[in-house]
């Protein structure tokens, strides 16, 4: 069986060109214009994907796949021209076809994110990719190093980096509005995942995920399990994993609420204070690890070095259960979710849309600092014009959001390995606990590869 461990063999000088190649693919994507139609292929077109097929509904949709026939079978009657439409099940037949497509956009779950993506990197085309980015590490410092050579328009779906709210918060945090920021707490309230019984039942808001079930169910008629597997370890199917998104709590197929709202969460403070590879990561607080699903509630610290004229930071995570201490001492209001920034002169508290400065008689007179980012147009529509050539380039490209995810896939690796972890980004490395390191990616079953 092939592991992503191999990634050297396609990332090297001249891999992606040799890839799309051997494929037979063409080496880059069509020239286009403002006013000219895109080619795209959907892969994955139910739940998130179906919104994907609409907001792609002005360009020529040249394809669709997904392992769910109700799936493609909703998205076509959404199609003006879906007669003309290839469909299929599997994403290694879709990708066998690409005449026509100039972008492709992804919306699976996230155990197949990088298979559905890597190969339109290296036929040149386009990618929009749902978050989190990849399932786990390896994975995503593949698709971020083959993004950076294909040279090709990216985005991830992180829709709430497109608004307005979030724009506001990096304006006032860049302009120093309080002053250099040391410290960072964000903190969600979903409760999905692992937790003992007696915690469940205590906490109302904890929806609890018993153990991995003994007992597969049958397979709905539409489904491809074998397909939806995909790289994964075989397992029958069951209601626990399907529909979405109740697969992301397994180790398997996600990586829990960390790498789902982390993605959405952890962008502002990445954003704002323009963070980079942590230096060591944290488990703070959370039940011992289950061998097959992610915690319900759980904490991790990162710390980053400075960054320019920004000085060292700490970064704290919490989920389910867990709050910031300064919550719990009622020093802050008490938002069940939210971002908070200390800085020298001063907090500021965020979420995806509202903010406020504390303490708040400190900033009666406080004047916001001029806009400085454009307002988007849409998380979708930045991408589907920086294809079409506008020199504006998407926000949350891979460039961008291939660290981010990676830096919160290490908060889970920190937790499952139960201590704290430095990291060696450039080397992909845990030198104080390189057994830690069977966490940052796996083999794949026979049939898939990225290598």
């Amino acid at each position: 069986m092939k592991t992503n461990l191999s990634r050297r063999k396609f990332l090297g000088s001249s891999a992606t060109v040799a890839a799309a190649s051997s494929l037979g693919f063409p080496a880059i994507t069509r020239c286009q214009s403002p006013n000219s139609k895109i080619g795209v292929g959907l892969i994955g077109v139910g739940g998130r994907g179906r919104s994907h097929v609409k907001a792609c509904a002005g360009e020529d949709i040249i394809a669709m796949c997904d392992v769910n026939e109700s799936n493609l079978g909703g998205a076509m009657k959404s199609v003006a021209n879906s007669g003309d439409v290839r469909t299929s099940k599997d994403i290694r037949e879709f990708y066998e076809n690409l005449n026509g497509i100039d972008a492709v956009v992804v919306a699976t779950t996230e155990h197949t994110h990088a298979f559905a993506t890597l190969p339109a990197l290296q036929a040149g085309k386009h990618v929009y990719c749902e978050k989190p980015l990849t399932r786990d590490v390896h994975e995503c410092r593949i698709i971020t190093e083959a993004a950076a050579k294909a040279g090709v328009q990216t985005q991830m779906g992180t829709q709430i980096h497109a608004g307005e709210n979030y724009r506001r918060v990096v304006e006032m945090i860049q302009s120093g509005a309080i002053g250099p920021v040391t410290e960072v707490h964000t903190w969600v309230s979903r409760a999905w995942g692992w937790q003992s019984e007696a915690d469940a039942k205590a906490n109302k808001d904890i929806i609890y995920t018993p153990d991995t079930p003994a007992k597969g169910m049958k397979v709905p008629g539409e489904l491809d399990w074998d397909l939806w597997i995909g790289p994964a370890p075989y397992r029958d199917f069951h209601d626990f994993y399907f529909p979405g998104p109740r697969w992301y709590r397994w180790w398997d197929f996600g990586n829990g609420t960390m790498s789902d709202l982390g993605s959405h969460r952890n962008d502002l403070a990445w954003w704002a204070l323009e963070l980079d590879a942590p230096l060591t990561i944290e488990p703070l607080s959370g039940p011992k690890p289950h061998h097959d699903i992610a915690p319900a509630s759980m904490s991790v610290k990162y710390t980053f070095g400075a960054r320019g004229d920004m000085p060292a930071v700490d970064h704290t995570w919490y989920q389910g259960s867990e709050k910031p201490q300064i919550w719990h001492d009622k020093k802050i209001p008490q938002a069940g979710n939210g971002t908070l920034f200390i800085g020298e002169d001063g907090m500021l508290l965020a979420d995806y849309g509202s903010l406020k400065l504390l303490p708040e008689e400190k900033f009666t007179d406080f004047k916001a600092p001029e806009q400085s980012i454009e307002k988007s147009p849409g998380q979708q529509a930045e991408w589907i014009r920086a294809c079409k050539g506008d020199k504006r380039e998407p926000l949350c490209n891979f460039a961008y959001a291939g660290p981010l995810t990676e830096a919160n896939h290490l908060g889970n690796v920190a937790y499952r390995a139960g201590k704290k972890l430095e990291w060696n980004a450039k080397e992909m490395k845990i030198p104080n606990a390189p057994e830690a390191e069977k966490f940052l990616g796996r083999k794949y079953r026979e049939g898939w590869s990225l290598g």
